[in-house]
Formats: C-alpha cells, structure tokens, sequence
C-alpha cells in the first residue's frame, strides 16, 4: 500500500493539479497548496489532515506488515518525535527527497551538500530560486522546507561528508544518499559498516545497525537500494558493475577528433596543462568551465566539427548525465517509502534493489543482489591477487587502483608486522618510504617485508579509515 502510495503520488498530484487550472504546471509550482493546511500545524499536535495518510498507515493492522508490526498512536508518536534522518545532497534528487520526507512524517531532517546553487539547478531543483545563486544549496534547502513544513526541523551541514566524523553518523537512524559519484556512494558505504557494533559472540548489536538507502539516476533510468550493513549486499559488492563514463582513446582526441566530446576532452586533458601546468581545474568554476568550452569550441571550427555546446562541456569534464524531473521524483518516492518502512516496519521491506526504466515505459523490476564473498567492505575473507617474483611494489598498487574490483585511489600498505610498505601522505612519511616501491615482490622477501602467501593491509582515501582491507598476496616462485 505504502509503496503505491508514495510511487504513484507524484502522478496523480500533477494530473489534479493539472485539472484544476487547466494547463501544465511549472515544475517549481509543485508546492505552492501545501499552504492550505499549513496554518493547522503545531509543534505538539501531530493529528491534523496532512498525517492522515500515516494514520491509516501506522494506526490500524496490515497484512503486508512483518509479524512484530504493532499499530498504534504510541508507534505514530515515537515515529514523528524520535526519528532522526539523514539525506546526503541537495541536488535534483536530494531535493525530491528532503520535500517528501518532510511531508510522510520525519521532523528532524538533517542533509550535507558542500555545493552552491547554480542558474543550471534552477530548471529542476526546485527548492531554489533565482535570488539563490551563489548561496549553499544544504542551506537554501534547509530553509525552503522549514518554511513550506511547519514544524520540521532541517539542518544544513556545508561540507564534504568526508569532514564528519563517526559520532556524527551514530546519530541518525536512516541514511539516504543522493549522490552523483561513485567515490562519496564508496565512503559512506563503508561507514555505515563501520558504525556497526559486535556483542560477546561477534554478532552485530541490531540497534548499532542503520540501513543507508542508495538512489542515483541517470536520464530515463533510476535506482534505488536498501543497505543493511552485513546483513545484505553493500554498495562495494556491486562495484564491478558500475559503469564508468569520459573514457576516449588519447590517439582520437589528440590527433583524429571525430565528435564534440573529443574536441572538449583534448582541451581538458592537453591544452589545459599546457596553459595552466601544476594548476588543477575546478569543475565548479564558471571561468574554467568557459575556457575549456572557448578552447573546444576552437578545435571543433578547426576539424570541422559540430555541436560543442558549454553545457556538453560541463557534462564531458564533470561527467554530468542529463537529469530529468520526474525520474528523480519517482526514484526520492522510493528512496523515502524505504525509509518510512524502515523506520515503522508497516509493511515488508525492498529486498533489496529497485530499477526504473523510463526510457523503453514505465517499468520497475526488483532483485535480491546477493553479498560477494570476498567483498572488500562487508567481508572477514581475505581476497586473493596472484603476482611473480620480479612484479614491483609500485605495479601492486596500480592493479589496486585500476582494477575494477579494487578501484582504489591512493592506497597504502602494511605487512602483518605493521611496517609500513607505502604511503602517499604525510610527504615526510612518503619520502621515508618511497624507495621501497621500486622493489621487487622477490626483493621485498628477501628483506623480510613479505612471504608467500601473507596478509598486506590496504587503507585508502575512497573508504574510511577504521575499515581495513585483508589483501592475501600469494607468490609464485619461478
């Protein structure tokens, strides 16, 4: 019930809205008759017409619901007084998602963006206006739905999720993540896991257990998962299948371009350097966004090629996808359905991913991803790579970062005895050990660094630190 409730919502408001004036709606009109019951609200009072819907949710029996399901005005209270979520970006999608939960019930909303609101955002982020340029979206946001919401509380937090610490994730009850990068989905994956706490017999305490609820899109195309730490496949099992964008043959780009995006990455990846050496770009910058589209813009006159727009430019070197309005308010409905389940168990929960695909109709299908045996993140077991004698130290870590099952940025080493084997950061300690680097796996045996067959321990900038990789090297003697 709840998951059609919340599914199809989005639809049936815009045909009403629809019939009543007569034409079609400007997307950031979505909310303008919320204002006809907001006046009805108070702190205290939780039984007025916007929280009938929960009502016959959480106050009457189900037979979708688990057996320990228990309706009642004590499940609606502790419900509407108690939960503490917390959604991760303020995008197109964190908008959806942070005005659906403060309109199913969640009072205490806390959400991190580190971005500043862009003339791009305005055509389907909602949440902002034109007057907003410039400002925090976590903090626009923020006040928008405390505005529109009477009663919710939303915290902005303006930084990377990368800048909190454990204490503050152990707050929150549910997490939902609305991010466009692989590298943010990889961390707070993996501290979710390390939030997770073991009794006597090393089984996880349920109460240290926070589900984080996973929604991307991309175009026509949307997703959105359930993590339970340990207990179901983490977002690290399926890391294989990520697909991975902005790849282009440097023999193309810098000698044949034949398309658009041959013109912008050449001026991305070669004419910058060679202006700006040592100068890193900042996809967020407008004048470094405009100079790569002037310098493409010039390559394509020279080949003869058409269609470098600045915002192809954008998509090329921040590996935008195009985002579309209702895809995100399909996939924020299923993302917080989740996190309503979750938090109330009124009915079964996802087990445990949802795919939308929009581009061929309007289609759903589920599936039960099954945990990997060897995960890096939600796995005790060791994963073995194989390496000769006369591999370097320094090609070990190049299979660690290109690999796609490892994917790792910058990882560090240690042997079983704690010595340091590599090390990026800090330079001091980088300068001690980078000789080791051009050693030989033989030649690190031989000095007693490594054996066959011993334990080297991976940390990396992609995951959290408390969360150890258990890397099974195994040599083979020629």
């Amino acid at each position: 019930i709840i998951f059609f409730f919340f599914f199809f919502k989005q639809k049936t408001a815009y045909e009403m809205l629809r019939s009543l004036v007569g034409s079609e709606m400007c997307i950031r009109d979505r909310l303008l008759l919320i204002d006809i019951i907001q006046e009805m609200e108070t702190e205290e009072n939780f039984n007025v017409p916007r929280y009938q819907d929960i009502d016959k949710l959480l106050l009457r029996p189900s037979n979708f619901a688990p057996q320990d399901f228990e309706p009642g005005i004590e499940l609606k209270t502790m419900f509407m007084q108690y939960s503490k979520i917390l959604v991760i970006g303020a995008g197109g999608l964190g908008c959806e998602i942070l005005k659906d939960l403060a309109l199913s019930g969640f009072r205490d909303i806390h959400v991190i963006d580190m971005d500043k609101i862009e003339l791009t955002n305005l055509n389907r982020q909602f949440l902002f206006r034109e007057k907003d340029i410039g400002r925090y979206k976590a903090e626009v946001a923020a006040e928008f739905v405390e505005k529109r919401v009477k009663g919710v509380k939303v915290t902005p937090h303006k930084c990377k999720i990368q800048d909190l610490d454990k204490e503050f994730y152990e707050q929150f009850q549910v997490i939902i993540a609305g991010l466009d990068n692989m590298e943010a989905r990889r961390w707070i994956n993996s501290m979710v896991h390390s939030l997770v706490e073991y009794d006597d017999e090393n089984k996880p305490l349920r109460e240290t257990i926070r589900p984080l609820i996973d929604g991307g899109t991309e175009g026509f195309r949307g997703q959105a998962r359930i993590i339970w730490p340990f207990q179901s496949a983490c977002f690290e099992c399926t890391i294989e299948t990520v697909k991975r964008v902005g790849n282009y043959n440097f023999c193309t780009i810098a000698e044949t371009p034949r398309k658009p995006e041959h013109c912008i990455a050449y001026a991305q990846l070669i004419q910058w350097d060679k202006e700006f050496p040592g100068k890193k770009i900042d996809t967020d910058s407008p004048q470094d966004m405009q100079w790569i589209f002037k310098k493409a813009e010039e390559r394509a006159q020279k080949y003869g090629i058409v269609g470098v727009t600045y915002m192809l430019t954008l998509g090329v070197v921040k590996n935008i996808i195009p985002n579309i309005a209702s895809t995100n308010a399909l996939i924020s409905a299923a993302c917080v359905n989740e996190a309503f389940k979750a938090m109330t168990f009124c009915s079964q929960i996802l087990d445990n991913y949802m795919m939308f695909m929009g581009q061929t109709g309007i289609y759903t299908m589920t599936d039960a991803i099954q945990r990997k045996e060897n995960c890096l993140v939600c796995s005790v077991k060791a994963t073995s790579i194989q390496f000769t004698p006369e591999t370097t130290l320094n090609e070990v870590i190049e299979h660690l970062k290109t690999n796609q099952q490892f994917s790792l940025q910058q990882p560090s080493l240690l042997n079983e005895k704690e010595q340091i084997l590599a090390i990026f950061n800090p330079p001091q300690l980088y300068q001690l050990h980078k000789d080791k680097l051009d050693l030989t796996l033989k030649e690190l045996e031989e000095k007693g660094y490594i054996n066959s067959g011993c334990k080297l321990y991976v940390t990396d900038i992609s995951l959290v630190n408390q969360i150890a990789i258990l890397l099974k090297l195994s040599l083979i003697h020629i």
